[in-house]
């Protein structure tokens, strides 16, 4: 909902209200007015033009600019017509006007519908009108003139700002979207383009010959593709998520639970060893894949960095408040600043595929190097 809209319907409130209390003001002292059939022909206009265009003061969309001018002339039309309808001694008194109050709805329409400059205009047509209908400035329309034009300027700023804020707001969400978008892609993208890539060029250069030249454009292609891929926000947002090949049009329950340790188990080999609960750890479907996705990106990781080699231990705790899961190794650790440098280099292992899964999941993923003494990555995520 708009945070304008309870303006609206504060105005819709205020009219009938107001046109209420402008009838039965007009009724108290009806004895005392010089010509009262004007007055009553005016108050039956009032009271009928504010029930029949309540739907037009609900929302901007429905407050034209014709019903806004249509409105404010009824108001001068009542302000000037009273002169007519009471007595001289009662206006130089200070009595009030046919519309009284009801005329500063007319104004606060426009400021909400347009602005600080529309309540500015509105409010010196009315203030002129009622100098008009007193004959000379008086303290009390001047007072009521000011506070008028002062209230209805400073609800229509507060409008204008309110509208700024959302468009901001509109704006941020936007690209807070593009951008998990972007990343979602991007850890795709580096768990499966760029590992083939990488692997062609790698194995190229080791065949030599006329693989070499294709492994030596595969680089040349992970390079852009990085780039591509680390740069600035970009408007992702339209990008409609991958779907397999051959999949079922009807979707699997995304919270349907899943036990983890059914998707851990399978990186279990001669140099990697998984330690579970002996019970089910039983998370969402859609958690438990990305949370094993990160847990292979971090095995990706041990075999390109620590070598072929190296051993790793996979270890699976289920908490009472959380689901850790922990990747060590026995390698060489990461040197201080490597990872910032290779995330600058668009090399983003652990940025994307680590801890960016772990940040749209709610959860942290820490990860401690010390160096000749291996690395471990710890991933949390609350239950």
């Amino acid at each position: 909902m708009s945070v304008e809209q309870p303006l609206w319907r504060a105005l819709t409130g205020y009219r009938l209200l107001t046109a209420g209390y402008a009838v039965a003001l007009f009724a108290v002292g009806y004895d005392g007015h010089a010509r009262p059939v004007p007055g009553i022909a005016f108050m039956a206009v009032l009271v009928v033009w504010t029930l029949a265009t309540l739907g037009m003061v609900s929302s901007p969309q429905r407050c034209t600019r014709g019903f806004l001018f249509v409105d404010l002339g009824i108001a001068l039309t009542g302000i000037l017509l009273t002169p007519v309808v009471e007595t001289h001694q009662r206006i130089v008194e200070g009595g009030p006007t046919l519309p009284s109050i009801w005329t500063a709805g007319s104004v606060l329409a426009f400021a909400i519908k347009g602005g600080w400059r529309w309540a500015a205009a509105a409010s010196c047509l009315v203030g002129g009108a009622n100098l008009v209908e007193r004959g000379a400035p008086a303290r009390d329309t001047v007072h009521n003139v000011l506070l008028v034009a002062i209230a209805s300027i400073a609800i229509g700023y507060v409008v204008e700002v309110a509208r700024a804020s959302e468009r901001t707001l509109a704006r941020a969400l936007q690209i807070e979207a593009a951008t998990r978008e972007r990343e979602r892609l991007a850890r795709d993208i580096h768990d499966n383009v760029l590992q083939v890539l990488a692997m062609v060029q790698r194995r190229g250069t080791e065949i030599g010959g006329q693989a070499e030249a294709l492994g030596i454009m595969a680089g040349e292609q992970e390079a852009a593709l990085r780039a591509l891929i680390g740069g600035g926000s970009a408007a992702l947002s339209g990008v409609p998520a991958p779907r397999q090949a051959g999949a079922d049009d009807a979707a699997p329950d995304p919270d349907a639970p899943r036990d983890l340790r059914a998707l851990l188990t399978p990186y279990g080999s001669t140099r990697v060893t998984v330690a579970a609960p002996g019970t089910p750890v039983l998370l969402p479907a859609h958690a438990a894949a990305e949370l094993a996705a990160a847990v292979g990106a971090a095995l990706e990781n041990v075999r390109k960095h620590a070598g072929e080699r190296a051993h790793a231990w996979i270890l699976l705790e289920d908490a009472p408040d959380a689901v850790l899961v922990s990747v060590r190794d026995d390698g060489p650790g990461i040197p201080e600043g490597r990872l910032a440098d290779a995330e600058a280099e668009g090399r983003l292992g652990v940025a994307q595929s680590i801890r960016g899964r772990l940040r749209d999941l709610g959860g942290a993923a820490e990860l401690v190097s010390v160096p000749g003494q291996g690395t471990e990555v710890e991933l949390r995520l609350g239950k």
